[in-house]
């Protein structure tokens, strides 16, 4: 067997225009399914920032609002009060989150999202990387989050100042968390009833309850509670899936992903089969005559399906290393660039490429099983 994978292996790399044409076809395959991939990814990941950020392990929330974190519906008072009295709650706290049209310094306008906190606990808050949390006490206290859209507020400092519904905000610390926001807007973060202070609002100003549960095992009994009362719990695992479900089937880009992807598929299909059954054309005389020498019909298969892997192998190493290298060099110059290679991507690239090797492989087998040493010596 070590004899046929080695003359496998001279037979393909002999022909350098074919060999490289079949590992340009697998590679350019790979490189748009991971891009493709990796970018729906990096969107659902950043849709999910709050979620991720935030960190709490209980969502309570309206139920007709799991689609996206911004789309939460207000919720009464009294829903906290009997959230805290579920058995098996260690503790809740209500949370903010909102839209604003900042005013900077200079004069120019910022959209902005404003996340309140808890005045008490402050559940939720981010690391800081300059100031003191304390501060976020004091009067018109905010602090920015340091991420992709930080240059968006003109790069505050401490004690930078700005105006937010005619009411003054000051920077009193910059903050970093896990994952930046997708909708290219800054995020700030204050007390809670500040937030629905300087925000106009409903009736109803509580778009979120934080829960801790006592034990993982309370969980179940949570949720029930919570349906009781006509809201909807959820882990927080469950809210990141709801909001990826929701961007995958009910907007146009899991659909314009899934088509992309099916593109970058069939294109490599096509330059690799067709490469890989031409290759196999032009060396029918050298089959026809390892099967005159006495080579049967399965070490002939066995002959082909290595060359088939190799090619599938290398170019799948190639387009995964491609990839890497231009998503890593546009996130040094992009910032915002919303990538991220997953080793679900790297699975279905992987998958997709063995589909292209074994039918390319299965073309080339169907037609060298069907040669007979008689006619390539006739011919």
């Amino acid at each position: 067997m070590k004899q046929i994978f080695t003359l496998a292996y001279k037979l393909l790399v002999s022909d350098r225009g074919k060999y490289t044409a079949l590992l340009v076809g697998t590679t350019f395959s790979v490189f748009l399914i991971v891009q493709m991939t990796s970018a729906f990814a990096g969107i659902l990941t950043k849709a999910s920032a709050t979620v991720i950020n935030v960190g709490a392990k209980i969502w309570v929330m309206d139920s007709a609002a799991t689609n996206t974190v911004f789309g939460s519906i207000p919720m009464p008072d009294y829903v906290l009060d009997a959230v805290r009295s579920i058995n098996g709650v260690k503790y809740a706290e209500p949370l903010y989150v909102g839209s604003a049209l900042l005013k900077l310094h200079d004069g120019t306008y910022q959209s902005a999202t404003v996340i309140g906190l808890d005045d008490t606990t402050l559940l939720g808050r981010p690391e800081l990387l300059e100031g003191n949390i304390d501060d976020i006490f004091a009067e018109n206290g905010f602090i920015a989050v340091k991420d992709e859209e930080f240059p968006k507020l003109e790069n505050p400092k401490i004690g930078t100042e700005f105006e937010l519904n005619d009411n003054r905000g000051v920077i009193v610390g910059i903050a970093k968390v896990p994952t930046g926001a997708l909708y290219g807007t800054p995020t700030l973060y204050t007390t809670y009833y500040r937030a629905i202070q300087y925000i106009p609002s409903m009736r109803f100003t509580i778009s979120y309850i934080l829960v801790a549960p006592k034990a993982d095992s309370d969980i179940p009994y949570i949720k029930r509670e919570v349906a009781r009362l006509g809201y909807l719990a959820m882990t927080s695992q469950e809210f990141q899936s709801g909001i990826s479900d929701y961007l995958k089937y009910k907007t146009g880009i899991g659909t314009n992903t899934l088509l992309m992807t099916v593109i970058s598929f069939l294109v490599g299909l096509s330059i690799t089969g067709q490469t890989f059954y031409t290759f196999i054309i032009e060396n029918l005389e050298h089959f026809g005559a390892l099967k005159a020498m006495g080579a049967k019909g399965r070490e002939l298969v066995y002959l082909i399906i290595f060359q088939a892997g190799f090619t599938a192998l290398v170019g799948y190493g190639l387009g995964i290393g491609l990839a890497t290298v231009l998503i890593s060099a546009a996130k040094l110059r992009l910032p915002e660039y919303a990538s991220r290679v997953t080793f679900t991507n790297l699975g279905l690239a992987f998958l997709l490429v063995l589909i292209i090797a074994s039918a390319s492989g299965y073309a080339g087998v169907r037609r060298v099983l069907k040669i007979e040493p008689f006619d390539i010596f006739r011919g």
